[in-house]
């Protein structure tokens, strides 16, 4: 959306989106809200938002590893992508038999590896869904099945229709149980006593090869009940039960499935097998739609025509959200990110009750149950759609993951991202004495504490890009964080001193221990990226707090409050007064590293040099002084703490008394000296820095692994770039060497703000030893580009991400496909673990929405300087004429490239202003047309703003903290 003179213009999508979130119409009732690995989910699980009428495609659940059969932990072994939300025999065996044999030590033994894909001898199917213009509830699906290999093959596409099987746990009377029924020779209807009647109709398909005959497909029908005698040696109540559909299709056994045509789940079979089947380089198409009208055909032009028409509207939708020119192939990677967000939203449901005590028609669960973890959860009552950090590895939330996804989702549907950060806040989530789940495999696990900064951003980020501020939804959750900082304050501070052991958090194997457990040598572990956390928080709240003191006054004692918590954990960690305090900062190596406390005096620092020593830096805030001029209470109190209690603020920074650029002043952990010297090993390219970002674990720990005996069992750290090669939290994830998308987010984040303060006047040597320095605006540049360096395609045609694989990099029907995985391999930038849109890597989309116009490429030397000159090395040109008539397509010629640079030919206005099918179409493509002039408009006034400022952030100081509203 483009905000102009007080006026929104939005283009199609954005208006779905304002009905939605207006409630004057339901559009999000339909998705894909189920896991790829749940029942007998295939490709393309669509269902409603409490996931009881479901629908999916082609085959049985997707096929991966469970901890025990691979090296690296779960595995998802497929390959498919998810885009726009808007073969031979599957090699199962092989795959389970080759990951069991290979050690940690070995890469994982993918899908690809195995060859199926040799000679292309593969089916390549696209899925696509739409809805119609005006009603979410109707709902297209076009199924294309291309034949890439060199000879014809048939192909089976079997379209599913389904119930959730709720009936049988003894909760529901049996009037209420749902049915389906062959309602005419191309239709089944559906019927649920609370979504109502529901029609799936489907069209005949286009003959294969030279054949004249339409492919009809064949209905089955069966009951989605489990089949007790296979799987128990039980006996089934009915004949018919959930795996009729293969045996009838696979084994050839007619009596599977019910010939009376009704049932709780349908299939419709299309065989495209006729001769040899579908010729090389052809392909088969399947159409249908749930509906809730009956019609005798499907008009199949018409079907098209709509979604060609949601194709268009979701081109401009996603080019609305970075209208700015940038390389064709990271506005891809872009719009993969963003899609991927869409797809891997996923319905979970938890009942503590109900998962404690078993369903009233089921076998009672084992008598432990209640007495093993999340007992201490009996409230938790989750029935929603959730942002999943996964399609298949994780069919189930992670607090602090899903902080992150909202960045991401902030961009496109800020209103689901606010109702996910709600959500994490309410009394059926949140524990009553404060703590945020973390998880399902133990709630109570502590997940670093991010969501205030999660909050504020997404407030921030919809204000900016959307031009409406939700200060309901900011005051709702931030009264319940209130709740939850109270907690960390009385649970994690052993001794009451601000110096916090927040245990696991979220970073796996980081350290020496397992921190969710005991220390083995006694004593409690004093944790700096904790401490670090906690001093981020507070100054998260504060600016929470300030924000909307600008409309209720009482929020500037809480914001007072958070301003001397922040300089009571600055001190605890900063501090040390002869012998008698221990702290976490070393003055010798320049770094903070965690300590192990026995009480008193007796500490002992652990020298691991890792993510925990660099976490510290996130505390940083800088204060406008025009808003600390407009709350004096707040003032008051600020002057009163420098100048009462100067021994704690001249040990903290000296900034406290003096200011920095535009006379802001800087509330940090870190001093400038310290800044400086931590700076000195994150970004010397042989410790922290990597081509593609920030390492968790210096590459210092390769030749020189930090380890210590204790009791006879030794515990070492060693430096890690790939896969983990520990078997801590099942040994499928890695903190230990690779690059994590989330904590270099934040980073870059931290970089800025400190840049705010110090201007351009803080230089620093970037790499280390390179003799470029660069004030700390152009460091966060520097690390985005290489951030983005894991997807952009390089001179060589290739991708970090893809671990140069040629058929990933270079085959047609591939290239420009993407993974979005969990970790990046440190040194070759290799995706690694989960690999379909793990969520926080979704990160990537808002890294390239804030620096893709100026993104240098891939293996490209870093000069000295980011003048503008070196940002604009295209030339633009802008002659839209008058309000009135139709704005002319820009034009731009370049003399560098990053894969395909775009022409930004773009098409909006001219010929290829979108067309709005319905009523008043003239009127609504006028209305498209006037839109568009002012989004170049807009265009033109930020490509200004960047050509007249050495650094972009200029443009995103906004986003970063609590500014004074002059207006």
């Amino acid at each position: 959306m483009v905000v102009l003179d007080q006026h929104e213009f939005l283009c199609e999508e954005e208006r779905r989106l304002k009905d939605d979130r207006e409630r004057k119409k339901y559009w999000k009732r339909w998705g894909p809200y189920v896991a790829e690995r749940q029942w007998a989910t295939g490709e393309l699980g669509f269902n409603d938002t409490r996931c009881v009428h479901s629908f999916d495609f082609l085959k049985e659940r997707l096929f991966g590893l469970s901890n025990p059969q691979g090296n690296h932990g779960e595995s998802i072994k497929e390959a498919h992508f998810h885009l726009d939300n808007t073969p031979t025999r599957f090699p199962y065996e092989l795959l389970l038999q080759e990951n069991a044999k290979r050690g940690k030590s070995e890469k994982e033994y993918q899908l690809i590896d195995t060859g199926v894909f040799n000679d292309n001898r593969y089916w390549d199917i696209f899925i696509e869904t739409a809805k119609e213009s005006d009603d979410g509830d109707e709902l297209l699906f076009r199924v294309t099945a291309y034949n890439r290999g060199p000879e014809s093959a048939p192909v089976h596409i079997i379209p599913h229709m389904w119930f959730r099987n709720t009936w049988s746990w003894g909760r529901e009377p049996a009037e209420k149980k749902p049915l389906v029924w062959k309602a005419g020779p191309l239709a089944a209807q559906s019927q649920h006593w609370k979504l109502g009647d529901r029609y799936l109709q489907l069209s005949p398909s286009p003959g294969i090869g030279r054949s004249p005959r339409d492919i009809m497909p064949r209905m089955l029908f069966t009951e989605n009940d489990t089949n007790f005698e296979r799987l128990y040696k039980g006996k089934n109540e009915q004949p018919y039960v959930k795996d009729a559909f293969h045996r009838c299709i696979v084994d050839g056994e007619e009596q599977a499935v019910n010939p009376k045509g009704r049932g709780t789940k349908s299939a419709a079979w299309y065989a495209f097998d006729e001769g040899d089947g579908v010729g090389p380089g052809e392909c088969a198409v399947v159409r249908f739609r749930l509906s809730r009208r009956y019609e005798d055909y499907l008009d199949e032009e018409l079907f098209d025509d709509i979604i060609e028409k949601r194709r268009t509207e979701a081109d401009e939708f996603y080019w609305r959200i970075s209208p700015l020119p940038m390389a064709d192939d990271l506005r891809n990677i872009q719009r993969q990110a963003l899609s991927g967000m869409m797809w891997t939203k996923q319905h979970y449901h938890f009942i503590w009750d109900q998962w404690a005590n078993g369903d009233p028609a089921m076998p009672s669960p084992p008598r432990g149950r209640k007495d093993v973890r999340n007992q201490n959860w009996k409230h938790m009552y989750l029935d929603d759609v959730l942002s999943m950090p996964d399609s298949w590895e994780y069919p189930f939330f992670a607090a602090w993951d899903t902080a992150f996804h909202c960045i991401p989702l902030s961009m496109i549907d800020p209103d689901f991202a606010k109702k996910q950060l709600d959500l994490l806040t309410r009394e059926w989530y949140m524990h009553p004495n404060g703590q945020l789940p973390a998880y399902e495999w133990n709630f109570g696990d502590v997940n670093p504490p991010v969501h205030a900064w999660a909050v504020f951003r997404t407030f921030k980020i919809e204000r900016k890009m959307y031009g409406r501020q939700d200060l309901d939804f900011l005051e709702r959750v931030f009264q319940k964080l209130l709740l939850n900082f109270t907690w960390w304050v009385n649970r994690k501070d052993f001794d009451g001193k601000n110096v916090f052991e927040g245990g696991f958090l979220g970073l796996d194997n980081i350290g020496l221990f397992n921190r969710s457990e005991p220390l083995p040598t006694g004593g409690v572990l004093e944790q700096a990226d904790s401490t670090g956390w906690m001093a981020f928080y507070c100054l998260s709240m504060l600016n929470i707090s300030l924000e909307l003191a600008k409309h209720r006054r009482i929020y500037e004692d809480i914001a007072s409050k958070f301003f001397e918590h922040f300089i009571l954990i600055s001190d605890a960690m900063t501090f040390k007064s002869g012998d008698k305090e221990s702290s976490l900062w070393n003055e010798e190596d320049g770094f903070y590293y965690d300590a192990i406390s026995w009480g008193g005096p007796w500490s002992m620092q652990l020298p691991v040099r890792s993510l925990v020593g660099l976490i510290p830096l996130y505390a940083v805030l800088t204060l406008e002084p025009e808003l600390i001029n407009k709350f004096p209470s707040f003032k008051k109190r600020l002057d009163w703490f420098i100048e009462n209690r100067n021994d704690m603020a001249g040990r903290n920074t000296a900034s406290m008394k003096q200011r920095g650029r535009g006379e802001r002043l800087l509330l940090s952990l870190v001093s400038k000296e310290r800044l400086e010297k931590i700076l000195k090993k994150m970004l010397d390219e042989t410790e922290f820095l990597s081509d593609h970002g920030i390492r968790s674990l210096s590459k210092y720990h390769r030749d020189q692994p930090y380890s210590m005996d204790v009791n006879g069992q030794e515990f070492k750290v060693s430096y890690v770039p790939g896969d983990s090669d520990s078997g801590l939290f099942g040994g499928n994830s890695n903190w230990r060497g690779p690059i994590w998308l989330c904590v270099n987010f934040l980073l870059v984040e931290s970089l800025l703000r400190f840049y705010m303060f110090y201007g351009d006047s803080f230089l620093v040597e970037c790499p280390t030893g390179s003799k470029d320095y660069m004030h700390l605006g152009q460091v966060a540049e520097e690390i985005q580009h290489r951030i983005q360096h894991l997807f952009a395609r390089g001179d060589d045609g290739r991708r970090a991400v893809n671990g140069r694989d040629d058929l990933l990099d270079f085959d047609p029907h591939w290239k420009d496909y993407l993974w979005f995985h969990e970790y990046f391999d440190a040194d070759s930038g290799r995706g690694l673990g989960s690999t379909h849109q793990c969520g926080w890597t979704g990160l990537i989309a808002k890294v390239i929405h804030d620096t893709g116009i100026n993104c240098r490429l891939p293996q490209t030397p870093r000069t000295p300087s980011t003048a503008a000159a070196h940002y604009f090395d295209d030339i633009f040109s802008r002659n839209p004429g008058p309000a009135h008539s139709k704005p002319r397509r820009l034009r731009r010629s370049s003399t560098r490239s990053i894969g395909a640079r775009s022409d930004f030919s773009s098409g909006y206005g001219g010929e290829g202003t979108v067309s709005v099918e319905g009523v008043g179409e003239g009127e609504r493509r006028k209305q498209c047309e006037e839109d568009n002039m002012h989004v170049v408009t807009y265009v033109t006034d930020q490509l200004h703003r960047l050509r007249t400022h050495d650094s972009a952030v200029f443009d995103h100081e906004d986003e970063f903290e609590a500014q004074f509203d002059r207006d």
